[in-house]
């Protein structure tokens, strides 16, 4: 059993930078892979960014290749993955989701791939 927890979501303004955390618990394997996903207003879940657990390789979205980087932490086994969101835009506001697949099979952009999730982090980015 995984746990999720995020947070770091708020209000800011065009152009701002703001860096979201999702805390990791429960059995975490090497070739895990972590996930976050957004979700617009009046929208379908997005893939955001994701993160191989133990290679670190990384996967963007479009939309947000070039302005937001996904990192993990391992500390004294507390798990964290962060990401890192500079420039944003008024198009990036959404609840933001950290999602965790704990099947291997690398990375992967579908939602249905994830296996647990966390209750997400509202980012509003005004114009």
């Amino acid at each position: 059993q995984v746990q999720l927890v995020e947070s770091g979501g708020r209000l800011v303004q065009a152009g701002d930078s703001l860096r979201l955390s999702c805390v990791v618990s429960g059995r975490t394997r090497s070739n895990d892979a972590m996930g976050w996903f957004r979700r617009a207003p009046g929208k379908e879940r997005e893939f955001v960014a994701g993160i191989l657990w133990s290679s670190q390789i990384t996967q963007y979205s479009d939309s947000v290749k070039g302005r937001f980087t996904i990192s993990r932490l391992n500390i004294w086994n507390l798990n964290t993955v962060y990401l890192q969101m500079n420039n944003l835009k008024p198009e990036d506001t959404a609840v933001y989701y950290c999602a965790a697949n704990a099947r291997g099979g690398g990375l992967s952009s579908a939602d249905s791939a994830y296996d647990y999730w966390g209750q997400g982090t509202q980012v509003t980015v005004s114009s």
